[in-house]
């Protein structure tokens, strides 16, 4: 005799395809983004005695060795640029994009033991990972601010109105850091190397990056292989970062569409990958 067939009252499956984002799935688990994003604000600085005050402590320090080391020892140009001032807005974005881009790509092996015994999209763990960075983006932004108004005021730089732009460069910035956090943390539960190989790559990646090196200095001394730094997708955005708020640097507008197409490349690549590891990480991770 066939037993009676069981019917579900609500079947949890995916339907979304490689393309889709399916972010009204995930504005349905808001509730979900905001619980994870203050997990991670908790986490990390629980049991620590300054706690978010290293939220300035840390590019302040950064800020300082690389003004004695770079500035004063080694004598590096900075476009005309207070070097204070040129190290400090470096590493406030190179420190959101970078931060971001590591969390992300440890979606899959950082959470698989929660992935495992409940399903919800996984696509809020990134989301909410950008979120808490940002608020860290943003108290470093106002430290940044504070330093660029005490020049302001002694004349040395003149913000133009590409200051405005700078949300925007902020949202391209996060969309960067997600599609190639994403990537990663796709390939990572296969190949676990990539995962050992990618803190030294992103350290690498900054010297790329005009965070030290302003794009003048590079293109001087690549010669006729100039045309090599402008391949760096994050060029074209900290450059205008640095143009409309201390109004100098290497800006071409040109440039930072081409980023910006590329940017969204990228992005599209990292959801294609992350919605097809997501279907069977578990079984590799």
């Amino acid at each position: 005799m066939n037993e009676p067939q069981q019917k579900w009252t609500e079947t949890i499956e995916s339907h979304h395809s490689l393309f889709q984002l399916n972010l009204k799935e995930v504005w349905q688990y808001r509730d979900l983004v905001l619980m994870f994003v203050k997990r991670d604000f908790i986490s990390s600085f629980k049991q620590t005695i300054l706690g978010p005050l290293w939220f300035f402590i840390n590019p302040i320090f950064t800020t300082v060795v690389f003004t004695l080391v770079f500035g004063n020892i080694a004598n590096l140009p900075t476009d005309g640029i207070p070097p204070i001032l040129f190290y400090l807005a470096g590493n406030t974005l190179w420190g959101y994009f970078s931060t971001t881009m590591l969390s992300v790509s440890n979606v899959f092996t950082g959470n698989a033991g929660m992935f495992g015994k409940v399903y919800f999209p996984r696509l809020v763990t990134p989301i909410s990972t950008i979120i808490s960075s940002f608020m860290r983006l943003a108290i470093q932004l106002l430290l940044f601010w504070i330093v660029l108004a005490y020049y302001i005021t002694k004349g040395e730089v003149q913000p133009n109105s590409w200051a405005f732009f700078f949300p925007v460069l902020i949202i391209f910035l996060a969309l960067f850091s997600l599609g190639l956090g994403m990537i990663f943390s796709s390939l990572t539960t296969k190949y676990r190397d990539l995962s050992l190989l990618l803190g030294f790559g992103v350290s690498l990646f900054m010297w790329f990056t005009p965070v030290i090196l302003p794009t003048s200095l590079v293109k001087r001394q690549l010669g006729s292989y100039g045309f090599l730094a402008d391949l760096n997708p994050l060029t074209p955005i900290f450059e205008c970062f640095k143009y409309g708020f201390i109004g100098s640097g290497d800006f071409n507008i040109t440039r930072l569409l081409f980023s910006f197409i590329f940017i969204i490349a990228v992005l599209l690549i990292g959801i294609v990958i992350f919605n097809k590891s997501e279907k069977s990480f578990i079984d590799t991770v």
